[in-house]
């Protein structure tokens, strides 16, 4: 070749270069040209046996036909290997309906569960690539993002769903961020994607609700903005105040309730899916501390902010009826959440103290701190009235658990085999992996043990 020749082709692939716009590890690089980008489009490769080659999903082949291979042309000078979960971008390859294309990374092509990892890679990789395409080309002001299936319509869509949420609360108007919309990109798939969105949007509400400041999501205020939300799906949602809990004599659950002026609720969600509106219903108990201090047992001040979150576990089971609503599931389903606030004041409950639950038993409180098991206590024996199937309850307990486990599983106590491995098959599928731990007699007896009282608040109830 000679050096003219070889310049020539130096300074093409530095032209096509300068359109392109890496994504991945290195820091994001933007150009005069961007801020005029208003749409963009997401695509996926797979990784082959050849490191230097990847391979176009059926969708983006298709494309790539459309534009006259320049999609393929542009990958090839690019350098080819886009690792998993990451994602280029190219401009200019499509100047009638595309601006920018995101290119993602899928890994290996026709992944199934990883026995070892206990997860479905191909759809946990459909998620994480769907989401960096989504961000690349959102951080770049394209707020119109048109996305491919990737193989996964549904696993997609809630990749996209989850990664392009932003709780802004109660910003001014001009201060929020707009946040992209995400539509599919064709017509495949498109009941499956609904199906993904939906999971997306009530994820994302739960996520909302807890990370809401505790001023602003009082019992009374989480009672209203489920009642608001859920009725609008068929459900029905009943709020009860401090008077029927005393009525069913609840002393655990408004033992913890006597230091806050905030006055306690307590959630009765029921949806009726099932063809048979008699047939027994799954029943959800989550635990809604809408802010936890620790009581008189008072926590230290260090990041006690985050007590504002220990109504998750009421937050995900009101946003698990919202989906099964919304996706209309032929299943019956009862949501109960318990609702206070655990401060200290001269009416809390002290170290020491002496409560009955809903069922006779007595409870000492050695550690006020040790909340969430004591307003569990009335809600599971509140649920045994309905004939569940079985009951699943849903808390921020404890912090044994992420010392054990981080933020790569949820620990699950059951006495029920059968249950726990649908839970964890479950949970291999949708990327929420659970871990269970022991519940044996040992314990049991351990607690026995130790005084004259027949429960210690230490361990669950």
């Amino acid at each position: 070749m000679s050096k003219c020749a070889r310049g020539e082709r130096i300074m093409a692939l530095y032209l096509i270069r300068a359109k392109i716009f890496a994504h991945g590890n290195s820091r994001l690089r933007t150009f005069a040209s961007v801020s005029t980008m208003k749409k963009g489009l997401v695509l996926g490769v797979y990784e082959t046996d050849d490191e230097n080659k990847v391979a176009l999903t059926s969708t983006a082949a298709r494309y790539n036909e459309l534009i006259k291979g320049q999609l393929w042309k542009y990958i090839l000078l690019a350098g080819p290997k886009i690792p998993k979960g990451h994602a280029r971008v190219f401009w200019g390859l499509d100047e009638t309906d595309y601006n920018g294309v995101a290119v993602v990374g899928l890994g290996k092509q026709s992944l199934g569960i990883n026995k070892l990892e206990e997860i479905h890679e191909g759809k946990e990789n459909v998620r994480t690539a769907a989401a960096a395409g989504c961000r690349a080309l959102n951080d770049v002001d394209i707020k119109d993002i048109n996305l491919e299936t990737l193989g996964d319509a549904e696993a997609a869509a809630e990749g996209a769903g989850l990664c392009t949420w932003l709780y802004q609360g109660y910003k001014h108007e001009e201060k929020k961020k707009k946040l992209p919309k995400i539509s599919l990109y064709g017509k495949e798939g498109e009941i499956e994607w609904r199906m993904g969105i939906i999971k997306a949007q009530a994820q994302n509400w739960a996520r909302e609700l807890a990370d809401t400041p505790a001023n602003l999501m009082t019992p009374t205020i989480f009672s209203q903005r489920v009642l608001d939300v859920l009725t609008k799906f068929g459900v029905d949602v009943q709020v009860h105040d401090k008077s029927w809990a005393e009525q069913k004599k609840m002393g655990s659950f408004l033992s913890v309730a006597r230091g806050s002026c905030e006055s306690p609720k307590f959630l009765e969600i029921n949806y009726k899916g099932a063809e048979n509106p008699n047939e027994p219903p799954v029943t959800f108990v989550g635990k809604g501390v809408t802010f936890d201090a620790g009581g008189i047992s008072l926590k230290p001040p260090s990041e006690m902010d985050e007590m504002r979150a220990d109504m998750s576990g009421a937050a995900c089971v009101a946003a698990t009826i919202r989906a099964a609503a919304e996706l209309k599931l032929k299943k019956n389903i009862v949501g109960l959440i318990p609702l206070t606030e655990n401060l200290p004041s001269g009416h809390a409950t002290k170290p020491g103290d002496l409560v009955q639950a809903m069922n006779g038993k007595t409870i000492i409180v050695d550690n006020t701190d040790a909340e969430g098991r004591l307003i569990l206590a009335d809600a599971l024996c509140y649920a045994q009235e309905f004939n569940p199937r079985f009951i699943l309850d849903i808390a921020t307990l404890t912090g044994a658990i992420r010392v054990t486990l981080s933020n790569a599983a949820t620990g699950v106590f059951t006495n029920d085999g059968d249950l726990y491995e649908t839970l964890r098959n479950s949970g291999t599928i949708t990327g929420d992996r659970v871990w269970r731990l022991p519940l044996w007699q040992h314990f049991t007896d351990e607690i026995s043990s130790k005084r004259y009282f027949p429960i210690l608040d230490y361990l669950c109830y």
